[in-house]
């Protein structure tokens, strides 16, 4: 007796639709994209190219990835840049949903009148850092900057360390940014000494302001000094200070790293941040400082093109409402329940016929924030070989090669993400 004609073993269009992975991607991608591919595939089994059963992943190989993707961060860097710095917390993930649509974001409800915009993150700055006098938010730090040396030393000098004159990432640099906006520079000091009778040398009629950076991604050691800002705040100029990676009170856990609240009481003028660091939150540039000079940044022309929007705005106020957020989980993890967990990963695998040891690891902060600090933590060490498929595995799982050995250092991995951890792992093709 003949085979049954094959075609008639292709899978009919809604039974894909259904499927759970192409369901997703439907949901991602739009219903019609995904259709279309079926189609295709179908077609494709009716010539004969593939088999029917090879129908639903022909069909998944010709739809793009989600972009982004999600991605499990195995690498012990906390805010890992590549991989989109803070992890936001799930109220804040309500709150973006909340603000997809239409949002009160301009509008008083009470009233019917217009109202000032992103009140509900602005107000949760301000009672964030009391010390501040008034508070601004725009759309990344290196914004917050360039609209500060814009509105405040156009045309005139910003005296600031040659110490300071930092690269900030992807070849961009402070020297350059900072003269994009009409500023002068004026470079006093060296690179590893700066004296406050070098700043007071500098300053003149002409002088915008002192700049104060923290050289966030790197140390100076040895024979060294800086200067304070409660010394530059005698100067009789505005002090600018660039702290940053976004932390607004001292954190114990990093001692050396600057914050907003501790610079204002120094008496800086204005205090710039990044959002996305170890704030915890979406990407932005916060101004913090004197009431009189933040409203002049916020009534600058140059202010409505860096203007954050409404998605934004709702992450912001989410994030600063919320105490727990997923970077802050991870800077303070215990390192003995890291262990603890590391190891139940390594049992269920050896359970399943995988190998993996435990070790101990040190992560760090990352993003530019407290260079030189490390975070006692344990890692999963695999083969170097599983670093490649597991980055591109479903879901991707990124880690660190160290020495030959991958590590996967659960720090900053959810601890409800495990099974899928140890799913995607068992997953590697073995040896044989």
């Amino acid at each position: 007796m003949r085979d049954a004609d094959p075609r008639r073993r292709v899978p009919r269009t809604d039974t894909l639709l259904a499927d759970p992975r192409l369901a997703v991607a439907a949901d991602t991608l739009g219903r019609r994209r995904v259709k279309a591919a079926i189609l295709a595939a179908q077609a494709r089994a009716r010539r004969g190219e593939i088999t029917p059963e090879g129908v639903r992943d022909a069909a998944l190989a010709d739809l793009p990835a989600p972009a982004p993707q999600a991605v499990l961060n195995a690498t012990g860097v906390v805010l890992h840049t590549n991989l989109g710095r803070a992890a936001l917390s799930a109220a804040t993930v309500d709150a973006l949903v909340a603000a997809a649509g239409h949002t009160d974001v301009e509008l008083d409800l009470t009233t019917g009148l217009r109202a000032r915009r992103g009140r509900a993150a602005l107000d949760a700055l301000a009672a964030a850092v009391p010390d501040a006098g008034a508070v601004h938010v725009v759309n990344n730090g290196a914004a917050a900057l360039v609209l500060a040396a814009t509105a405040l030393a156009a045309g005139r000098q910003i005296v600031v360390s040659r110490g300071e004159l930092v690269e900030i990432g992807d070849g961009f640099r402070l020297p350059d940014l900072l003269a994009s906006t009409g500023a002068r520079l004026r470079e006093v000091g060296t690179t590893n000494r700066t004296t406050l009778a070098d700043y007071a040398a500098a300053i003149g009629p002409d002088t915008g302001f002192v700049l104060k950076v923290h050289p966030s991604n790197f140390v100076v050691t040895g024979f060294t000094s800086a200067v304070g800002v409660n010394r530059l705040a005698t100067l009789g100029v505005p002090v600018v200070v660039d702290i940053g990676s976004g932390l607004l009170a001292a954190d114990p856990l990093l001692p050396a790293e600057p914050d907003a609240a501790s610079a204002l009481r120094a008496g800086a003028h204005l205090v710039t941040a990044s959002g996305d660091k170890l704030l915890g939150g979406p990407q932005a540039g916060l101004l913090l400082g004197d009431a009189e000079l933040v409203d002049r940044l916020r009534r600058h022309p140059l202010a409505r093109a860096l203007r954050v929007d409404k998605l934004t705005l709702a992450a912001l106020a989410a994030t600063l409402h919320d105490q727990d957020t997923p970077t802050r989980a991870a800077l303070h993890a215990d390192p003995a329940a890291l262990r603890e967990r590391t190891e139940r990963l390594r049992d269920r695998l050896a359970a399943d016929g995988g190998k993996a040891e435990v070790v101990p690891t040190a992560a760090v902060v990352g993003g530019g924030g407290a260079p030189g600090v490390e975070l006692d933590s344990w890692a999963l060490t695999l083969p170097q070989r599983y670093a490649q498929p597991l980055r591109t595995g479903e879901p991707p799982v990124l880690g660190r090669v160290a020495q030959g050995r991958l590590l996967l250092d659960l720090r900053c991995v959810p601890a409800d993400a495990d099974d899928a951890l140890h799913a995607a792992i068992l997953a590697v093709p073995g040896d044989g």
